[in-house]
């Protein structure tokens, strides 16, 4: 294994614990690479190259090998997001049917850019290929919820409706 720096103090110790253990009761931790970086996620919120590598480590994998699965998934992520992350389709049937408009309307009403945290840590606001529900299209997720038909219009109450607003 590379001698890089694995930077395992910025890390939440209770956090690698939680992981630790999850990895630990996986019967097939190197054929399970993809179920353990979700569960990464979900403990930690993103995938930092440190916990990768640590991951890498751990499972007794590539640290290609790792950044390669999440760089290629687009529901991994390597930043810190928001408390909410909305993805908006933006794939053939969706586009059609206006979803850049409501794309620009979420990043002007939450004065955010694309991949970026909003200031009150409630939101972050990415742009996918394909959710794979052409029939609700345009089609937008905050977190699990799915969101269909969505228009320009209808984006300020479902933004609230995170905000405690409704």
């Amino acid at each position: 294994m590379s001698n890089v720096n694995l930077n395992i103090s910025e890390l939440d110790r209770d956090l690698l614990n939680e992981l630790d253990i999850y990895i630990e009761a996986t019967v097939d931790p190197n054929g399970s690479l993809i179920n353990i970086l979700h569960k990464a996620q979900l403990i930690f919120g993103y995938l930092p190259h440190n916990l990768q590598l640590y991951i890498s480590r751990k499972v007794g994998v590539d640290a290609a090998r790792v950044n390669g699965v999440v760089s290629f998934y687009s529901y991994f992520t390597e930043k810190k997001t928001g408390k909410n992350v909305i993805s908006l389709c933006m794939g053939t049937a969706c586009y059609v049917k206006g979803s850049e408009k409501v794309l620009h309307k979420l990043l002007k009403t939450l004065d955010v850019q694309k991949n970026e945290v909003t200031e009150d840590k409630l939101f972050t606001v990415r742009d996918v290929r394909c959710i794979g529900a052409c029939g609700l299209a345009p089609i937008m997720t905050v977190g699990e919820k799915v969101y269909g038909h969505v228009k320009e219009d209808m984006v300020e109450g479902i933004l609230n409706q995170y905000r405690g607003e409704e």
